[in-house]
């Protein structure tokens, strides 16, 4: 019966290699289907490209499906199967299987502590020939260059492309309507939070209490980091390869064929942001997630998100000095755009702002005639000694506002009678507690031991351990956000119980002592480590290097923390592509023009040297790839900023090579510590975050 159905595929498919090559991934189900293994999918066709969808259908069985307008078929083949498989297809066939089992386990270390884990169980189910051709084309690279088309302006700051009669809200509930989603977007019981720094931990703190409050929970947060699944969770995970295949091509094909159907420049197809914002809708309605926690993209007046009439709750983070080429060069314009996601009848909630930004929250609040509550930074007792999951002093600002933002959500949602028997002001549901605890958001103060240096674990390099190597990953890009990165870098790394900081060897005498340049060694036996801080920095030129450089250095420089070396590096991901954390990373990289990487280097050195910096600007016709063998122990009294020797400082061109000169670098020496402070931009921290997983 199953090689019928293939004939007649074969007797009609337009496209005789794309039918070979479906053929082949029938092969594989073939001989798979003994052992029970099989796709749990759909495949789609569609009138303007041959290129197939996936479908996610019901565990335990196995669906081939071909439209019916396109094709005088349709096949509906059936097997049984192992239930709750998720299989990830190439274009046109099977990849890999994924046993995906969600556990939640308690931790016996604290009280009633639970945590997520997924366990996963990966099974081959392609041989090596078949792999090859799977590969030509697979279907979630097919989807990241639609994306990348939809991307309207090259660079951060630019004009877009989008013009015409409509504006930009307009035209989002024009998109809504043409999805159907405009009788379903009022029946998500929202949480929009908007905010300059502390929007994505709020709603990451938000995602993970109610989840612990036993609510199915949606959360849509930008940018990502790796991958752009990251942008949509539900239940706090990343949404799966086949869902988000579903839902993109869903909403790809309806935009496209409606927009072609009423030709108009008008109305184009969505930009890259406005297209991800109703895709998220639409994930959350078909979901039937029991909250939405929407986070503003920029702003908040016009951003995409505030097509949202009727929130449950609005929070504003803590508001700064950002984005001013698009929101305004003043707190109190900034604040402004950031007030315009409160709505009539919909109580907000915000953390201590300074005055010039308050007044204009409070004005605006007064004019909907809306309760807007000032948040005070979460009381540590209320944790009963339980810590944050996400660091930082200013995360428990983040943490009490989400908290707020909670209680106020289950009550108005009728919610709060059921869970909680009594309201205590002064103390925290165990289920916040929780929350608060588990909460994740990657790229915002974390912490990753470079598992090629095997940093947790005892490396043999030549016979003999290798140093080890640590990332702190920061994407701050503001001047509030880089004090606070600041800060959060320099307790870090204070607490390392292997890193004794200089005043507390000057103090405790233990063992012979030599500081220079930001590193402590101890001739003790409990450590006997050099220690080597390094500031691993790239910004958007949108920013203002000559605020954030200094702001980051006297930060850590006030807490006792300073830098051996700084590297700048320019990005790898590019603003007018979207990438899949599969995406191949070249080692070797096109080269690029370095000017905007010299000019932070010229900041950093009249930072360190003061008064006495040369004006003239730094160039270089063609940088190094690898910083000198001697770079990292030369001491800052070989700098002569004059004769372009920089002790302290150096622009490599590539960020692969970059991570690789570090990591030999702690290969070839048992005794260095290196300790890395990735900053200044999000991207950045997604390019790190991607190659060092790799």
């Amino acid at each position: 019966m199953l090689q019928a159905a293939t004939n007649e595929v074969s007797r009609c498919h337009p496209n005789p290699r794309t039918h070979a090559l479906e053929q082949r991934a029938v092969d594989v189900r073939k001989k798979k289907k003994k052992n029970g293994f099989c796709s749990t999918n759909t495949m789609h066709f569609f009138p303007d490209t041959s290129r197939p969808y996936v479908k996610q259908e019901l565990p335990g069985v196995l669906l081939f499906h071909l439209k019916e307008q396109l094709f005088p078929y349709n096949l509906n083949w059936k097997v049984p199967c192992f239930p709750f498989f998720n299989c990830n297809l190439d274009l046109f066939g099977v990849r890999r299987l994924h046993s995906q089992e969600i556990v939640r386990q308690k931790d016996p270390s604290s009280r009633k502590m639970s945590t997520w884990a997924v366990k996963t169980m990966d099974m081959d189910v392609t041989t090596e020939e078949d792999s090859a051709a799977l590969r030509l084309s697979p279907a979630y690279e097919t989807a990241m260059e639609a994306l990348s088309s939809l991307i309207t302006r090259q660079k951060r700051g630019g004009a877009s492309k989008i013009g015409g009669k409509y504006k930009k809200l307009d035209r989002m509930l024009m998109y809504i309507k043409i999805l159907g989603l405009e009788g379903h977007l009022g029946g998500l019981k929202i949480i929009h939070v908007a905010g300059t720094k502390g929007k994505g931990s709020t709603c990451a703190f938000c995602e993970a209490i109610l989840q612990e409050c036993g609510f199915r929970t949606g959360l849509f947060t930008s940018p990502h980091l790796i991958d752009v699944r990251e942008r949509f969770r539900i239940n706090g995970l990343d949404i799966t390869e086949d869902k988000f295949l579903l839902h993109f091509w869903d909403c790809w094909h309806r935009l496209k064929l409606d927009l072609q159907e009423n030709l108009t420049e008008d109305l184009p197809m969505p930009p890259l942001f406005q297209f991800l914002t109703v895709m998220a809708f639409k994930i959350f309605v078909e979901e039937k997630v029991d909250v939405a926690i929407i986070e503003v993209g920029l702003g908040g007046k016009k951003d995409s998100t505030n097509v949202i009439k009727e929130p449950v709750v609005c929070g504003i983070a803590s508001l700064g000095m950002d984005h001013m080429e698009a929101l305004g060069d003043t707190l109190a314009e900034i604040a402004s755009h950031k007030a315009g996601i409160f709505k009539p009848q919909v109580p907000a909630f915000t953390v201590p702002q300074r005055s010039e930004a308050m007044d204009v929250l409070s004005e605006r609040a007064n004019e909907l005639m809306i309760p807007l509550e000032v948040v005070a930074p979460i009381d540590c007792k209320w944790l009963d000694g339980i810590k944050l999951s996400l660091s930082g002093d200013h995360q428990y600002s983040n943490a009490a506002l989400a908290a707020s933002l909670c209680k106020s959500w289950i009550r108005s949602t009728g919610n709060w009678e059921k869970l909680f028997q009594h309201d205590d002001k002064d103390s925290l549901p165990e289920p916040f507690i929780r929350g608060l605890s588990t909460a994740r958001l990657f790229g915002r103060a974390q912490i990753v031991h470079d598992s090629s240096s095997n940093s947790s674990t005892v490396s043999m390099v030549n016979g003999a351990a290798s140093g080890d190597l640590t990332f702190y990953l920061d994407g701050a890009h503001s001047p509030e956000s880089l004090e606070a990165c600041g800060r959060w870098f320099a307790t870090v790394v204070k607490d390392d119980k292997n890193l004794l900081p200089l005043d507390s060897c000057l103090k405790t005498g233990i063992g012979e002592e030599v500081s220079e340049n930001g590193f402590v060694y101890t001739g003790s036996k409990e450590s006997n480590k050099i220690s080597k801080r390094i500031l691993l920095f790239n910004c958007m030129d949108v920013r203002d290097p000559q605020i954030l450089l200094p702001q980051l250095v006297n930060t850590c420089a006030t807490l006792g923390t300073h830098f051996s070396k700084a590297i700048f590096v320019p990005n790898i991901s590019t603003y007018n592509k979207v990438t899949s954390g599969a995406s191949a990373v070249p080692f070797h990289l096109p080269a690029k023009d370095l000017t905007w990487q010299f000019n932070l280097q010229r900041i950093w050195e009249k930072i360190l040297h003061g008064k006495g910096f040369p004006e003239k600007p730094l160039k270089k016709e063609n940088p190094a790839c690898f910083p000198p063998n001697n770079f990292l122990y030369e001491d800052i009294s070989h700098c002569k900023p004059a004769d372009g020797n920089f002790a302290c400082s150096t622009v490599v061109s590539s960020l692969p090579q970059t991570i690789k000169w570090l990591r030999d670098c702690v290969k070839e020496n048992p005794r260095l510590r290196i300790q890395v402070l990735v900053t200044g931009s999000l991207h950045l921290v997604g390019d790190v975050l991607k190659l060092i997983n790799r």
